[in-house]
């Protein structure tokens, strides 16, 4: 009876697991300005996390060199569960491979878990003379280096996702570089680009308005949130880019510190509140944590580290 109830707390308080942690508040970095998603989903993770251990956890927004920074501030933080990041595919898996880094992706962090995923939607105009992703390659292959698309900027994921759906497809079409998906989508609505590859969260207010067509969506499964959009997936087996959410620490925190946030993020991810405030913001809930994230983490970095060299993005020494 007694071991049982020691069971039924340790489940209840999670911080029992470290009963010394957390001690002061605990900062999230985030590689990102306040505002976008990442920083937004950010301070919901926060909240949870500081309703469920009792101490603030306080977002910082650390930005510059894609994410470099604010991933080597972590990287060489104290390793005692109050520095975490909250990181994306972006600064673990694609830019290690894209130039110089102060970090190293798999030795200098502890993955915790994936909050939210999400994929890239090929999205035309209105009137594309496409309706689905087989007319729109047949008439992209119609006319090789006509048509252009536009990316939050050379390097993005957004550039990424295309230029690999491109490749695999034999398509030829001109990448333009905006500073952000906002002014992409305008050329798009404005005839000046013919595809914009966005996620679920960007492309809300053109949905709204049906001022866009969306074909099909990057990830292995449909999304949560655009459950009528098709994947590339289902006409390309095994095609999967997507970009995610997630939480590292500084390799050698305690185990304890790590599991216990593994357990808090897991027990979010089976609350219906927090699934719909994932959802209200266009992101999919995910329920990938500890071992499973470090899987994630190691396939994602083998698949970008073959993609950019053959992409010809990787930075010349």
């Amino acid at each position: 009876m007694l071991k049982s109830l020691f069971v039924l707390l340790a489940l209840l308080y999670p911080a029992a697991a470290h009963a010394d942690w957390p001690q002061r508040p605990v900062t999230l970095v985030v590689p990102y300005a306040a505002g976008g998603i990442t920083d937004v989903l950010a301070r919901v993770t926060a909240e949870r996390l500081t309703r469920a251990f009792g101490k603030p956890f306080i977002v910082e927004n650390v930005v510059g060199a894609a994410g470099a920074i604010a991933t080597t501030k972590v990287a060489k933080a104290a390793p005692d569960g109050h520095t975490l990041l909250f990181v994306t595919v972006t600064q673990l898996t694609v830019a290690p491979y894209m130039g110089k880094v102060g970090y190293d992706p798999i030795r200098d962090f502890a993955p915790v878990a994936i909050v939210a995923t999400s994929p890239f939607v090929l999205s035309v105009s209105a009137d594309f003379p496409a309706e689905d992703l087989k007319t729109f390659i047949a008439h992209v292959k119609a006319r090789p280096n006509e048509l252009t698309y536009g990316t939050a900027g050379s390097g993005s994921l957004s550039h990424l996702s295309a230029a690999v759906f491109l490749k695999r497809t034999g398509l030829d079409m001109v990448m333009v570089p905006y500073r952000g998906v906002a002014p992409a989508f305008s050329d798009l609505l404005g005839g000046s680009v013919q595809m914009v590859p966005a996620t679920p969260v960007e492309l809300k207010p053109f949905i709204d308005g049906s001022k866009v067509k969306l074909l099909a969506s990057s990830g292995a499964t449909r999304s949560e949130t655009l459950p009528d959009v098709p994947t590339i997936a289902e006409s390309m087996p095994g095609h999967d880019i997507q970009t995610w959410n997630g939480i590292v620490v500084p390799a050698q925190t305690p185990t304890e510190i790590v599991d216990a946030l593994v357990r808090e993020i897991t027990r979010a991810e089976s609350d219906p509140l927090f699934i719909a405030q994932l959802k209200k913001l266009g992101v999919d809930p995910s329920k990938v944590a500890g071992r499973d994230f470090a899987t994630v983490i190691a396939r994602d970095t083998e698949v970008w580290r073959k993609l950019i060299p053959e992409l010809g993005l990787q930075e010349q020494p």
